[in-house]
């Protein structure tokens, strides 16, 4: 039941997310970059005096909000992809590493990360990002190496256990070497665990660079971010509340459907070991 509830939460979600911003770019009135000072802080579903529609209402500078949104999240979503697939490739790498080899390599794996940990997260970030310059690659590198811990404890764990399982003890008697055992054996056992970590980091990666954004130090204008939208907008809380209650939300229904999918692909992960424990 926990499970169906999941998945449903998380597709009804995603699937609204998604086709928001798949959609409302092709609709007549997209245009997230031009100002428009006749249609300064128009209010939901008004025109402005120069007789321009804004379904979501306007900004400051007249920029239409819905088109804002909708491009927001396109750069979020992609920042967010970028990070993942930096952090799962750098994690798996690592863990595999230090869960085969053990001794003075895994101590020193293992040892970088407890590390990182060590240091806040945010602060990392922040330090890092006025050192190297905010910009859409920096920011997803940045987030993606900042977010390996995760998968590479986890690969190592599994990899712990894997090293010693009878496929991989007969393929060393055999003179398989490491990186083949690696490559063939515990690889493909790792990666369905890191889809469960990657859906979880995922939203994870996605709050940090609304956090960043909303500092300055993440997403730099033109182009707009959720985080950036809710900075500029709480000024104008007063006036016009949906300045910043509507990236808010996008940002909240994106994130909220990745840990529901988490939930799901975890809950899937259970059943499909329960009778495997059961033995």
């Amino acid at each position: 039941m926990r499970f169906d509830l999941s998945r449903t939460l998380a597709v009804g979600l995603l699937a609204a997310i998604v086709l928001f911003m798949v959609v409302t770019p092709f609709l007549p009135i997209y245009d997230p970059y031009t100002q428009n000072l006749a249609g300064s802080l128009v209010p939901i579903g008004e025109t402005s005096f120069d007789g321009k529609l804004y379904l979501l209402g306007s900004d400051t500078l007249g920029r239409d909000i819905l088109s804002r949104l909708a491009l927001a999240g396109q750069v979020s979503t992609l920042i967010g992809l970028g990070a993942v697939a930096v952090s799962l490739v750098v994690g798996v790498f690592l863990g595999l590493v230090a869960g085969f080899f053990r001794g003075p390599v895994e101590a020193a794996i293992m040892g970088l990360a407890d590390l990182q940990l060590s240091i806040p997260r945010v602060l990392l970030l922040i330090a890092v990002s006025a050192i190297v310059g905010p910009s859409v690659t920096n920011l997803a590198i940045l987030l993606g190496l900042t977010s390996w811990v995760s998968y590479g404890r986890v690969a190592r764990g599994m990899a712990l256990s894997l090293r010693e399982r009878e496929f991989v003890l007969s393929a060393r008697t055999q003179g398989a070497t490491a990186a083949w055992n690696i490559r063939k054996h515990l690889l493909p056992n790792v990666m369905p665990q890191m889809l469960i970590v990657g859906s979880y980091e995922f939203g994870q990666i996605i709050v940090m660079e609304a956090s960043l954004s909303y500092l300055g130090l993440g997403v730099q204008p033109p182009l707009p971010s959720w985080g950036m939208m809710v900075a500029e907008g709480q000024s104008y809380l007063a006036l016009a509340p949906s300045l910043a209650i509507l990236p808010s939300i996008a940002l909240f229904i994106l994130v909220a459907g990745l840990q529901f999918l988490s939930q799901a692909f975890t809950a899937e992960g259970e059943v499909a070991g329960a009778p495997e424990r059961s033995k």
